[in-house]
């Protein structure tokens, strides 16, 4: 779904970033810290029109762009917000549209406070809920659809999915799954970063180790390529399986051997003869924290350099939902976290208005404004309203407000079943009587790139000759890197470490009758998805 590539990238552009935003003592000091219990429900019906006017001492400001570059983006959620106005707002709530698409935004944002409105939804992007802050009286409460923590605060709520709840929720099913050692790979842009940086940080939290960080550039093949040849060690691990290679055929050409160890020594190059690498990985699970389309070239490139989803588990976000990964066979058994799925009573409303189906932010601005609507009612409750520690529930399921300007969204998960079907493997919370997360929003910094932490390969663990040969016969460790980062909490600084070298010409090939198949000559007609050229 192309709107959730907006809800986790274009809008969070500098998402997470460190720090903690909310000071102003009014919305911690009125956050009810009652016993949580059921949530609250949003609710949704047909449509009744006429229902809200221009006279009334209720007003709601909205900033939206409805012009510009981004003028989709607004004009998908207004009808969303309009109809919420004329389905719960009460008779004569005053509703303006603001157009932050294009102008003076300053002034605009400036002319939408001066109206004094009882609440205001929007803005969009993070720059501009940054101007929100800064103009807005501070007890006047503002519900953001930016998911940058570091814009919000004192009033101003984002109601997007956070990265750190999508983080978080997929690195519980990584560790529900067994799953205790995982690399990270990211477009490498400042969203990709930061989320990086929320997934090292919770390492500590659920007992599991980060071995490796490697970024790309967006929808470009020769850099994901490149990504994917460092994440599978694909170069050590060749080397080991030179090497193994080496030494079977130097057995089999220069010691006297029995038959049962002749023909065991031959089936053994046989087998290892059939692929290129050698070697167990230092992980057994990847969080892929790109698009689903760069996701499907990034597996059809680590299948080629020898690893798939039995060497693996494989993860991502809901970006995942914009494309057609579902339908990619290499990915099937890939889990990922998501919103729960638009109902359809909400479609249906929204596309007999529009004639086009609801994007996510579409379904966000619904629940927003009706949560909106409650706030002006509620009038001096207003902060305890919006921020009901029992949360509510929507059409984009549970979701409370935090008094930081953050929120929670319960995340259910989804498993690909490779034939363009998905199927939940675990459901959304229903209620916030038990945490749904526990890592915080604040504090994450970007990760750095991390190039890939182990003992490396060494082949003689993956060849069995006779005892009597083992002195003889040995090999160094490629790719061994022991600078691994500890399951210590690593909230504000992560550790980087170095590859160590290798010296590939340490070991040559001397058998007579063995030779290596250059690489440019191996079949790969299993690639099914990118088009490999050497």
């Amino acid at each position: 779904m192309h709107i959730i590539k907006n809800i986790l990238r274009f809008i969070c552009i500098s998402a997470i970033l460190t720090g903690c935003s909310g000071t102003n003592n009014r919305w911690y000091s009125e956050y009810d810290r009652a016993s949580v219990s059921t949530p609250a429900q949003l609710q949704y019906g047909s449509f009744s029109a006429g229902m809200y006017g221009t006279d009334s001492t209720e007003s709601v400001a909205v900033l939206l762009p409805t012009s510009g570059p981004n003028a989709s983006i607004g004009k998908s959620i207004r009808p969303a917000i309009e109809a919420a106005a004329m389905q719960f707002a009460s008779p004569g709530t005053r509703i303006d549209f603001y157009d932050t698409g294009t102008g003076d935004v300053t002034n605009v944002i400036r002319s939408a406070v001066a109206s004094n409105p009882g609440i205001i939804i929007g803005p969009v992007f993070a720059q501009n809920a940054k101007i929100l802050r800064e103009i807005k009286p501070s007890d006047m409460p503002a519900l953001s659809f930016t998911s940058d923590i570091s814009a919000v605060g004192d009033g101003v709520f984002s109601v997007s999915l956070v990265p750190t709840n999508t983080i978080e929720a997929t690195i519980q099913e990584m560790r529900a799954r067994g799953d205790s050692q995982f690399i990270i790979i990211a477009p490498d842009n400042t969203s990709g970063r930061t989320m990086a940086g929320a997934a090292k940080s919770m390492t500590g939290t659920y007992n599991i180790r980060n071995t490796g960080v490697f970024y790309y550039n967006e929808h470009d093949t020769e850099s994901i390529k490149s990504a994917a040849m460092a994440a599978t060690m694909y170069t050590a691990r060749n080397a080991a399986n030179t090497r193994a290679k080496e030494i079977l055929s130097d057995i089999l050409n220069k010691e006297n051997l029995s038959a049962a160890e002749r023909a065991n020594i031959a089936r053994q190059l046989e087998n290892i003869n059939r692929t290129d690498t050698l070697g167990k990985l230092p992980y057994d699970s990847i969080l892929f924290l790109g698009t689903g389309d760069d996701t499907k070239s990034l597996v059809s490139f680590m299948r080629y350099y020898g690893l798939g989803t039995r060497d693996a588990g494989f993860y991502g976000t809901p970006l995942w939902e914009d494309g057609d990964i579902a339908s990619d066979v290499a990915m099937t058994g890939a889990v990922f976290a998501t919103l729960p799925e638009i109902p359809t009573e909400f479609s249906g409303i929204y596309e007999n208005a529009t004639g086009t189906p609801p994007s996510r932010m579409a379904a966000i601005g619904y629940d927003t404004a009706i949560l909106a609507f409650g706030a002006v009612r509620a009038k001096d409750a207003t902060a305890s309203y919006l921020m009901n520690p029992s949360g509510y529930i929507g059409i984009n399921g549970l979701f409370r407000l935090r008094p930081s300007g953050s929120n929670e969204r319960a995340l259910q998960i989804m498993r690909i079943n490779g034939d363009g079907t998905t199927t939940m493997v675990k459901k959304p919370a229903a209620a916030f009587t038990v945490p749904v997360y526990t890592t915080a929003t604040n504090y994450v910094t970007s990760a750095e790139p991390m190039s890939l932490a182990g003992a490396g390969v060494n082949p003689m663990d993956y060849i069995n000759i006779p005892e009597r040969l083992r002195g003889k016969y040995r090999s160094k460790t490629f790719g061994a890197n022991h600078t691994v980062t500890t399951n210590a909490n690593t909230d504000l600084a992560f550790s980087s470490v170095t590859v160590l070298p290798n010296n590939e010409n340490e070991f040559s090939i001397t058998a007579e009758n063995y030779s290596p198949v250059p690489l440019e000559n191996v079949s790969r007609t299993y690639i099914d998805s990118v088009e490999i050229s050497e």
